[in-house]
């Protein structure tokens, strides 16, 4: 199980943006995932409850920071949506689990002076010291048309805090959460454009979630009279290969031209 909580004290920071996109990228890959929502205000719960039923399955798990307990077994991936103001028994629990905290900022004195807390707080927890459980900052609501995102990606490496992307300010965000949508649930090719904002981070996830290398074996000594000796044994029939689920992805808008031809196209608020 691989656990990846998304952290920053501060409100408004773009937590609940960032863990429901998480999650929905790992769906849109096939993967079993769960979004848990520790914040009070229960806002990726309410993303869920408005996700479309023809786009990738993800589950639902619902705590506070209070009562925040192992994730459930049998679940392959989680993602942690956690409130504004967290620290203390609650932040120390998450961190106990987490396999990744990403941490959302804007080049804001407010978010990142909370950032900072966050990750000094952080980097008292074994887990984390260690490098068990590995953090990261993504720039959110970022002005594309400045440099701010070189101003935010100099601060993260100050603190020695690994820089993992940058998330342009965009309208499509905010709509996609009103619908229950993730960026990752479109064809890639129509929105192209904004996965490449994402690619740092997806990449970055790609390499926390690969597969662990299979284990060294122990070469012991062999009797080569004895190996001589030994009957050939027949192949093991081949095992077929498991197949990942095809993703499902939510239905483009159609329309008819004069000729008569129908056409698909995204919706007005992916368009740039």
């Amino acid at each position: 199980m691989s656990v990846i909580a998304v952290v920053n004290r501060k409100g408004g920071a773009g937590k609940s943006t960032l863990a429901t996109h998480v999650a929905g990228y790992i769906a849109s890959l096939g993967h079993d995932v769960m979004l848990g929502d520790v914040d009070k205000q229960q806002s990726s719960r309410l993303w869920l409850s408005l996700r479309p039923d023809n786009t990738p399955k993800i589950h639902g798990w619902t705590m506070d920071e209070r009562n925040f307990a192992r994730p459930p077994a049998g679940v392959k991936h989680v993602v942690l949506d956690t409130p504004g103001g967290f620290q203390g028994i609650g932040l120390m629990k998450v961190a106990l689990y987490a396999d990744a905290i990403l941490i959302p900022a804007t080049t804001s004195i407010f978010d990142r002076t909370a950032a900072e807390d966050s990750i000094k707080e952080l980097r008292t927890f074994p887990r984390v010291a260690s490098g068990k459980c590995s953090l990261g900052c993504v720039g959110m609501r970022i002005d594309g048309r400045t440099k701010t995102a070189e101003v935010l990606q100099a601060w993260a490496e100050a603190l020695e805090l690994p820089y993992v992307g940058t998330i342009k300010a965009a309208a499509a965000y905010s709509k996609c959460l009103e619908q229950g949508l993730s960026i990752f649930d479109f064809a890639p090719n129509k929105v192209e454009s904004y996965l490449q904002e994402w690619r740092p981070m997806t990449d970055w996830l790609n390499a926390l979630l690969a597969f662990a290398p299979p284990e060294p074996k122990i070469s012991r000594p062999v009797d080569t009279r004895i190996a001589a000796q030994a009957p050939p044994q027949a192949a093991a029939p081949e095992q077929p290969q498991a197949t990942r689920p095809i993703p499902i992805r939510p239905l483009e808008i159609t329309s008819t031209d004069s000729s008569g031809e129908i056409t698909t196209h995204l919706p007005e608020f992916l368009r740039r």
